[in-house]
């Protein structure tokens, strides 16, 4: 038995041996494939000690670590592929500042990056990878020069410009950061997340006017955004103009009556300008979608009611938001605390 059973084991061994550097790779690159990563790397690793090119070897031993996240171990079967390639391997170089970058070596990944760039300066997603690899170390300068380039060679991304104008912003450059998108938006004029952006940026710089004009000629293409019309409520409540922002709170209302947040904005204006009745009726539309914020709501304005010496009304208001939260126990304490008066 022992000798038959050897007979196999040695036909397979021999089997093994012959085959050659260019057998061993192929079945690793099918393991790679297969997402058989560890057994692939095992394999570009022993064709190459049977005489496969160490460049291609190395590269793709180093793919594998890479989609087994080992980074350390990637970066270091890359730097071997990019001394094999005498540092000639742009795409070596790509994908080791890749991993530099994923590994917090963010210096080392913009030099690499710049590197490889020189070679194919072509590449607008290695400018954008680069981008970001300097704003990580903090250069606002370098970041704007490479998504700068970006930029130039995919002007039809319209993610790039977001990026570029932040870019902008970053440097304190809101002039540049509005023409970058205004030029982007006549380009693409489905776009109309350009204008809101737009409006974005001015209330950053705290211009509410042109905030509030380029929310409102977003509105013009899409009436009926809500998100729209709450950011123009909010900033024309930031520029004082709070009657006008509760208007554009309540047609929000109309449409959506289920924009609770909406409600809320619009219960604490009317608070603000003692406007009880309307306050009521926002927070009761806040609690009907049962928004908990509508609970303080209703404190504010039992408060105000007792404070002017009506405690029925002060009471009645809890026993309104008690009516739609009625696990709520400060309510009842609170109500209980006015009756005892």
């Amino acid at each position: 038995m022992k000798t038959i059973l050897s007979i196999p084991l040695c036909a397979a061994a021999i089997a093994f041996a012959i085959q050659t550097a260019d057998d061993l790779s192929a079945r690793a690159a099918v393991l790679y494939k297969q997402g058989r990563y560890g057994e692939a790397v095992l394999l570009f690793r022993k064709a190459e000690s049977r005489g496969a090119d160490p460049f291609t070897t190395s590269f793709n031993t180093a793919n594998c670590l890479f989609q087994q996240e080992k980074y350390p171990e990637a970066a270091a079967a890359y730097e071997k592929a990019i001394a094999a390639s005498k540092g000639k391997s742009d795409v070596a170089l790509f994908n080791y500042a890749s991993v530099l970058f994923r590994l917090g070596e963010y210096a080392e990944s913009v030099a690499a990056y710049n590197r490889a760039l020189s070679m194919d300066p072509d590449n607008g997603s290695a400018w954008l990878y680069l981008g970001e690899a300097y704003s990580k170390i903090g250069d606002n300068v370098g970041t704007l020069r490479a998504l700068t380039t970006a930029y130039e060679l995919s002007q039809n991304d319209i993610s790039i410009a977001y990026q570029l104008a932040e870019a902008y912003i970053a440097l304190n450059d809101i002039p540049s950061a509005i023409s970058l998108i205004r030029k982007a938006y006549e380009k693409n004029p489905e776009e109309s997340d350009f204008l809101v952006y737009i409006g974005d940026v001015y209330r950053l710089d705290k211009k509410y006017s042109e905030s509030a004009g380029a929310y409102r000629e977003a509105l013009s293409v899409n009436p009926d955004n809500t998100s729209v019309m709450y950011k123009l409520a909010d900033v024309l409540s930031e520029a004082g103009e709070n009657y006008i922002a509760m208007d554009e709170l309540s047609k929000i209302l109309q449409i959506d009556p289920k924009f609770s947040d909406a409600a809320i904005f619009l219960g604490n204006l009317a608070f603000d300008a003692k406007w009880w009745d309307r306050a009521e009726q926002a927070y009761t539309k806040a609690a009907t979608a049962h928004n908990t914020e509508a609970i303080y709501g209703f404190k504010n304005l039992s408060f105000e009611a007792n404070k002017d010496g009506d405690r029925e009304e002060a009471i009645r208001y809890l026993q309104t938001a008690q009516k739609y939260f009625p696990s709520e126990a400060s309510l009842e304490a609170d109500i209980i605390r006015l009756k005892s008066f």
